[in-house]
């Protein structure tokens, strides 16, 4: 992989927070013409360094406002079955993220639900989905005090 410069830095920093930013826009910012701007964002997007553009949905708007971490503790633990939970897990919508972690647990899962009902049935849907007994304690967020997909990158 080919080292980032200032300037790719700044392109990052800048599309960020403003993914929807005209070429000629952004090249005004970073202080290159339009054509080896554009040259450099593609280079970025070729390598794999920008995944992609996204638009923020508020949550909140679309009836998402509980917001749940839950740990799982496997009974037991291999490779294979640690794939298949990988597998399982990645179909359930409503799991916006999941971790394989070292330390007391093996799995930290992050999911959006309606109300707290709703929880209940994805608990017991993700409990019927992993190919050994589980255990889980759960975490609803009273308070989202930062959430960010911001990498500092300057």
């Amino acid at each position: 992989m080919q080292e980032l410069d200032r300037i790719d830095l700044k392109i990052l920093d800048i599309l960020q927070r403003e993914g929807r930013l005209p070429i000629t826009e952004l090249s005004e910012r970073i202080g290159l013409s339009a054509s080896p701007c554009t040259e450099r964002v593609r280079r970025l997007e070729r390598s794999g360094v920008i995944t992609g553009y996204h638009a923020r949905v508020d949550p909140h708007a679309l009836g998402r406002s509980l917001l749940v971490f839950v740990e799982l503790t496997l009974s037991t633990k291999s490779e294979d079955i640690f794939a298949q939970v990988k597998r399982e897990l990645q179909l359930v919508p409503e799991v916006l993220e999941c971790h394989l972690v070292s330390g007391g647990f093996d799995y930290l899962v992050k999911a959006r639900l309606g109300q707290m009902n709703d929880y209940r049935q994805l608990l017991g849907k993700i409990l019927k989905k992993i190919p050994v007994p589980a255990q889980s304690h759960s975490y609803v967020v009273m308070e989202e005090v930062k959430e960010t997909l911001m990498l500092g990158v300057l």
